[in-house]
């Protein structure tokens, strides 16, 4: 048969498909309806024949007929599944550049393709009624045939595609024959930041329907001004002839009303019940036609932006957000509605309420999961073209635009956006249309936006890119109803309120960029949400790392693989890795981090210290409806007193001010409030924990104890100075200025010499600041001795005095150290630094002294920060306390190595092995990692599995260390996170003792 090539022509999208209709599943029955389990549905999912070729010529053949195929030489593909994970292709991770070269609408011909073939039965009874074929996700676009008759054409990859078979079919079997390309004119919107992978991912059914049937309907609430009374509309589009039944059934089963009509049905519902994310409440719509049943069901509230600011139901609701890609190891884009519902249960348990369908619809349940779960979504159009900023080699935002205004891309776009908005329509959990992502802003999107507009004017309508046009172009922006922004920094959204002629209400539909250790400033943030009523939220990027599973090491240690380990090209590394949870769901702490930021009370302490004003950040619901309170009184980190609070109900966004208890003196005093469920639900049991505030009432600031007198042995050499007395053994090195043995009662506590530390494993957010840090030679720093000398302290020690200077090769000076080593009589060491930074080098990841102690100092007990790796300004998941781990717990294994597990804030740290501690206190409060790994082996190992101990515990003590940031996409860090200090002095005191 002759084969018309359609995949390259934008201006046919969809040959024999049906028209766009919103998701629903018919039912023959009532009861069919209302359990879910319809007799309609014939699902194909499951094993189909399958044979895949390297290129699209190759499927055709010679004589360009690809029907052409001998089935029983085929092999074997479960549908839905990606292909490259069942061993075809190859997998590819991409960000931004596209996977081929830029040549709209076409393709390369060596495009990998894949022929499926099913067959189903058909008897009289199925073929008097009419079929529908339905594929719910086919990537990136297919040619259909039954019965080897060519019956359709259809792409867009997240998106449903129907068919209607009917006159295809004949009675006994039946067979249905796919060809999916892997790429088509359409891959140039569907360049979103994921693992390219292809085939059929997503359910394939056949739908058995009456002659004449309810078609869509769209399902819209109105309610007036005091949201006493509502009024549900139902527009039908009835194919055929045929009177449509309806009853409204209340949330709990009773039948409120009904009505009948052939264009429109009408409800009122006095005092109704109003859905949110915090009480999903859902009534019930089933529709009967020509007896067939459908049941949707239906949440009635109100999004309207007054003044600026978004409003829900009245109530100025903040999104506490994440955006979510279908992802999954080893399924890739196929996701079970058991594996969405555990994303959504753990993210319920984070506190999100919020989730951007980054960058393409989801499966259509998935938004009906939100309206049962209670979660507000930005509903998102499979649209990216963000390859166009690339074209000429390097990223140019001059392009951007360039498909945004192109003609040929207008029916494209229109397109990809409707199939969205009237596939999920009826989501009461939908608040946003969003109209896609990273693709420019033209007149193709703004011609999409007004006819968004004119179809759903009850929600809002997004879209970021709205900031990237072509030179000399000025698209309208008035149908845009949000003023959205990607990563900016903090003084950005400040300006922009500043500014009082921005009327739009701010939103950020990509913020604190969760890659590796991180992110590290979304306090910041959140301060600046509740700080602005017109700050609706924002969605953090992203909820989880993508990857492939690659199996197990020896040891049992997982391998995920991700760009670059496919052989592909292009690729982005480990960029996709930017997930809030590990690929196997695991939180990171950085979700940990995102939980408490995001608590559903927050408690500021009154300047008196006296009292603390609680204010509910939820938005529907009183603090007593969900949750206890109550608090624990730590001294110096251990706990003394706790209680419960009692008799406080907190209405939605209002406060309470709590008279705290008598508070105890001195010391490192902390009041934490703890914020627990009151009982069982569906995410949750009884006690669980919401999260905390820990309010700091006292700090103590360390004062050391007096150095006790000995008698020494000491021996002056050209390079080292040796210290001795019956307890203890020391020598310093002159040329590292610093002690390259310490032995305490016969003990080593070093196996290797002292270093002074200024470097860390960059994490994923210093990727920017990294090349700073090595162009400046921070990785590979020198240090000069100019002077060490031996004297005696004014108590009588042991006084060693250095000045040394700290460089790279090449590289100009950029610390002058002066220290001093006071060692007493029973082999405390008390150092003292006097530093100065030439400003003209960036700021230091850190400074501090690193020991490599022997393997068996494995027990570490500190006073600061934790359970959780905590920085500067990543600390909200942990609180002040006196914590014991075992050092081999204390790793945060990051799939890329990288920085972890630092401890902030702290007070004391003791190493202890069997027979031996090391206890180290500051002047102030400091930092310090203890792990089995070194930062050079972290720094210098890609995958995880290949780490190899150090075969010793490496201690960092540091004076300070950089924050975190989000800087792998977002603000460079923020200044005041920064260790940038010019001048600075600290004191560190390293006690070693006997056990």
């Amino acid at each position: 048969m002759a084969f018309e090539k359609l995949h390259e022509n934008p201006e046919i999208l969809h040959v024999g498909t049906a028209p766009n209709r919103s998701y629903y599943i018919p039912a023959m029955t009532e009861l069919e309806a209302v359990t879910g389990e319809s007799d309609s549905v014939l699902l194909l999912n499951g094993d189909w024949a399958f044979k895949f070729f390297g290129s699209f010529t190759e499927a055709l053949g010679e004589d360009g007929d690809f029907l052409a195929y001998d089935e029983d030489s085929m092999g074997s593909i479960p549908v839905p599944s990606c292909w490259q994970n069942h061993g075809y292709d190859r997998h590819q991770y991409t960000n931004v550049r596209f996977p081929f070269p830029y040549d709209p609408p076409y393709v390369p011909d060596e495009n990998p393709a894949g022929l499926y073939v099913r067959h189903i039965e058909a008897d009289a009874e199925d073929l008097a009624l009419r079929s529908f074929l339905n594929f719910e996700g086919v990537d990136s676009c297919f040619y259909l045939w039954i019965n080897g008759e060519f019956a359709g054409y259809s792409q867009v990859s997240h998106s449903t595609s129907e068919f209607e078979i009917t006159d295809y079919l004949k009675k006994g079997d039946n067979s249905i024959a796919v060809l999916v390309l892997k790429w088509c004119d359409g891959s140039y919107c569907e360049d979103q930041d994921k693992l390219r992978m292809s085939g059929i991912f997503r359910d394939v059914y056949i739908l058995r329907r009456p002659k004449s049937f309810l078609r869509d309907f769209f399902v819209k609430t109105e309610l007036d001004a005091k949201l006493k009374t509502a009024e549900i509309s139902v527009s039908l589009d009835i194919s055929g002839s045929a009177k449509t039944n309806a009853r409204l059934i209340s949330p709990d089963g009773e039948v409120l009303a009904e009505a009948s009509g052939t264009e429109q049905l009408k409800f009122k519902v006095k005092k109704p019940i109003l859905w949110n994310a915090e009480n999903p409440v859902l009534y019930g719509l089933l529709l009967e036609t020509n007896g067939e049943f459908i049941m949707q069901d239906v949440g009635i509230r109100k999004v309207e932006v007054k003044d600026g600011v978004v409003l829900i139901n009245g109530m100025n609701v903040k999104f506490k957000g994440v955006n979510r890609h279908d992802s999954d190891s080893v399924t890739g884009y196929t996701i079970s509605m058991e594996q969405a519902y555990n994303d959504m249960l753990l993210m319920k348990r984070h506190n999100i309420n919020a989730i951007r369908t980054s960058h393409y619809p989801n499966a259509p349940w998935f938004l009906q999961m939100c309206n049962e779960l209670g979660f507000y979504a930005i509903a998102e159009a499979d649209l990216e073209m963000h390859g166009v900023v690339s074209y000429l080699g390097t990223d140019d935002w001059k392009t951007y635009a360039v498909l945004a205004e192109d003609p040929m891309y207008e029916k494209s776009i229109l397109d990809r956006i409707q199939r969205s908005v009237i596939r999920d329509k009826n989501n009461p959990a939908v608040i946003i249309w969003s109209l896609g992502n990273e693709s420019g802003y033209g007149e193709n999107f703004v011609k999409a936006a007004r006819w968004v507009k004119a179809y759903d004017s009850s929600r809002l309508v997004h879209y970021e890119s709205e900031h990237y046009t072509l030179e000399g172009k000025s698209p309208d922006t008035s149908p845009l109803d949000l003023y959205s922004r990607m990563y900016p920094p903090t003084e950005t959204i400040d300006a922009y309120f500043a500014d009082k002629s921005n009327t739009r209400p701010f939103i950020l539909c990509e913020y604190i960029h969760a890659m590796g250790n991180g992110p590290g400033d979304i306090e910041d943030y959140m301060e600046l949400i509740y700080k602005y009523d017109g700050f609706c939220g924002g969605f953090a990027w992203e909820w989880c790392d993508h990857a492939v599973f690659g199996g197990t090491t020896p040891d049992g240690k997982a391998i995920y693989r991700y760009g670059g380990d496919f052989g592909e090209f292009p690729h982005d590394g480990n960029f996709c890795m930017d997930g809030l949870v590990y690929p196997d769901r695991t939180p990171h702490t950085g979700l940990l981090e995102y939980k408490n930021c995001l608590r559903p009370i927050r408690a500021k302490l009154d300047k008196s210290k006296k009292a603390v004003t609680l204010r509910n950040t939820l938005d529907f619901t009183s603090s007593a409806d969900i949750l206890d309170m109550s608090y624990e009184i730590l001294v110096d980190g251990e706990a003394m007193y706790s209680g419960k609070i009692d008799d406080v109900n907190i209405r939605p966004h209002k406060t309470f001010r709590y008279a705290l208890p008598a508070l105890p003196g001195g010391g490192d005093v902390t009041f934490i409030i703890h914020y627990t469920a009151k009982d069982d639900t569906e995410f949750y049991k009884k006690g669980f924990d919401f999260g905390f505030d820990e309010l700091i009432i006292s700090e103590r600031r360390n004062e050391f104890p007096k150095m006790k007198r000995g008698k020494f042995k000491t021996q002056d050499g050209n390079r080292y100075i040796t210290v001795e007395t019956a307890g203890f053994r020391y020598v310093f090195d002159k040329q590292t200025g610093l002690f390259s043995e310490l032995v305490h009662a016969n003990v080593p506590l070093i196996t290797a010499p002292m270093d002074w530390n200024i470097y860390r494993a960059p994490t994923d957010n210093d990727r920017n600041i990294r090349a700073e840090w090595e162009k400046f030679g921070y990785d590979r720093k020198t240090v000069k001795v100019y002077s060490a000398k031996l004297s005696k302290s004014k108590a009588g020690n042991i006084l060693i005095s250095a000045k040394l200077g700290i460089a790279a090769v090449y590289m100009k000076k950029f610390l002058d150290v002066s220290a001093s080593f006071e060692i007493d009589g029973e082999g405390k060491i008390l150092m003292s630094v006097k530093a100065t930074k030439d400003m003209a080098f960036p700021y230091l990841p850190r400074f501090g002294v690193r020991l490599f102690m022997p393997k068996a100092f494995n027990s570490a007990e500190y006073l600061g920060y934790g359970p959780y790796e905590s920085y500067i300004d990543k600390h909200r998941a942990s609180y002040l306390g006196v914590f014991d781990e075992n050092v081999s717990d204390m790793f945060e294994d990051y799939i890329k190595p990288q920085e972890n597990s630092s401890h902030w804030g702290c007070r004391y740290v003791r190493l202890a092995g069997s027979a031996s501690s090391l206890t180290a206190t500051a002047d102030g409060f400091f930092s310090f990692n203890a792990s089995e790994y070194t930062q050079e082996e972290l720094s210098s190992k890609v995958p995880n599995y290949e780490l190899e101990k150090s075969g010793c515990t490496v201690l960092c003590l540091d004076y300070k260390m950089s924050g975190i940031g989000s800087n792998s996409c977002g603000p460079a860090l923020m200044e005041k996170y920064r260790f940038n200090e010019e001048k600075f002095s600290w004191k560190l005191l390293l006690s070693p003792e006997k056990i």
